[in-house]
């Protein structure tokens, strides 16, 4: 059966009856607050995500972490489990409601905000037991919808040139909700609201290409505070359904980006890179990444088995100006289906490796600095963020020497992407007067310069 990725799901899963698997009243040109970026934590157990806060997330800068779902769920070890709700309570694999509430405080204490992965547009694709023991029947979940609640097209979706196709019939076999309806759009807005109350500050709506925008601003309409919101709307040549639709929303999540990324990385010419945002949604409107849990197992964008080619490409989403970063964090995987580990082995930690916490520091440090002095040449880029700061990125098999041009003030720079700022030493680079610096940049590696990581 041919597999295609749509809406957070990877169609073709139906045998298995599983699923592979949001900005205030005005649309945000990017999360609110100075620090933009967000780090996926992939099903990570919620009290993790609260450590992870306090010790790594919080000190490196950032401003966002996305949870998994916390809605109860189907039963299973596999990672989509989480993405078929059964009911609304928080009694999944990844904690119960007093685990969440502890994470948001955590998070909030460390001065990181929470965005939760809301999976709305639709329930399970079977029947059984939930993970916190309601029994369901599919279009049946006991004290929150019935038949009745749910589109009245009982068959998957084959057709998405065909935009009622794509948002009224289901999803892999799961039953989609009818979003249209006030009953619904009630239930869903009670739902998000009581994850605002606590302390949610945002959510990324799963599988949003699936509801129309109208039926979504609708939902939101009913909210008393939606927060902020990131939708998932994958762009898809010659559909009705675009992801410029959902922009007055909040952010978007800009698939091309990715894709743009291994096209670029792997071929060997990182020139087009100085125009990543042609073709592609404003840059105050996208939310850009490497990679996620969909697209590291459908191939179409670079990954941790990439290795250093992957990490470069996320010292490059966070240097260059474009769209709002999240930096994606999930596990070890050689079963596309696996869940995550049980205990602490397996995870990648890519939001935590000194590589990325020191470019989150340069993106917070550059702000909304112009792109200057840009240079590209095969495997190899640099350019400067105004005189804030200097990137320059080798992803060539040898060693890079070279004498570039910069816009920064004289002086003793720390290579945020080798040391942290606090502890660089032997990873000092010296920029002369003229702007000057003459440095030799490793295969596979990187230079970063900023001003607030100046001796």
């Amino acid at each position: 059966m041919r597999k295609r990725l749509f809406g957070g799901v990877m169609a073709g899963v139906l045998a298995t009856g599983g699923l592979y698997a949001a900005a205030p009243w005005q649309s945000q040109a990017t999360p609110p607050g100075e620090k933009t970026v967000t780090a996926t934590l992939f099903e990570t157990p919620f009290a993790t995500v609260g450590k992870a806060c306090t010790d790594s997330l919080g000190p490196a800068g950032y401003g966002y972490v996305e949870v998994s779902p916390a809605t109860e769920h189907i039963e299973g070890d596999q990672w989509w489990t989480s993405y078929q709700p059964v009911s609304y309570k928080i009694a999944g694999r990844l904690g119960d409601a007093e685990a969440f509430k502890s994470m948001v405080s955590a998070c909030h204490e460390a001065g990181v905000k929470v965005i939760a992965d809301a999976v709305v547009n639709h329930m399970s694709a079977g029947s059984g037991t939930g993970t916190g023991g309601t029994q369901y029947t599919k279009y049946d979940y006991p004290g929150l919808y019935q038949d009745g609640d749910f589109h009245g097209c009982r068959e998957d979706i084959a057709d998405y040139t065909n935009r009622e196709e794509v948002q009224n019939c289901e999803l892999v076999g799961l039953a989609d909700l009818d979003t249209g309806s006030d009953a619904v759009q009630t239930k869903i807005a009670a739902y998000l609201d009581s994850l605002r109350e606590m302390g949610v500050d945002g959510f990324r709506i799963d599988a949003a290409k699936h509801m129309s925008a109208a039926d979504m601003e609708a939902i939101k309409g009913k909210m008393a505070d939606p927060g902020f919101w990131v939708s998932e709307v994958i762009y898809g040549g010659g559909e009705p359904v675009t992801p410029e639709e959902y922009t007055g929303l909040g952010d978007v999540d800009e698939f091309r980006y990715g894709s743009h990324l291994k096209s670029a990385f792997q071929g060997g010419d990182l020139a087009g890179l100085q125009n990543i945002a042609d073709g592609k949604l404003e840059s105050g409107k996208a939310r850009t990444f490497v990679d996620n849990w969909d697209t590291e197992r459908n191939g179409s964008t670079l990954t941790y088995k990439d290795g250093e080619l992957h990490t470069l490409a996320n010292a490059f989403m966070l240097a260059h100006p474009y769209g709002s970063p999240n930096v994606f964090s999930g596990y070890e995987w050689s079963d596309k289906d696996a869940g995550p580990p049980s205990g602490g082995d397996g995870w990648t930690n890519m939001h935590a490796r000194p590589e990325i916490t020191g470019m989150v520091g340069f993106r917070n440090a550059v702000g909304d600095a112009e792109l200057t002095d840009w240079w590209a040449e095969g495997s190899a880029l640099a350019f400067s963020r105004g005189d804030r700061g200097f990137v320059a990125l080798n992803a060539g098999d040898g060693d890079l020497q070279q004498a570039f041009t910069t816009s920064l003030p004289g002086g003793t720079y720390c290579n945020v992407a080798k040391a942290a700022p606090g502890d660089c030493a032997g990873n000092t680079v010296t920029v002369g007067d003229d702007g000057k610096v003459e440095a030799t940049v490793p295969a596979k590696g990187a230079l970063a310069l900023h001003a607030d990581a100046k001796e």
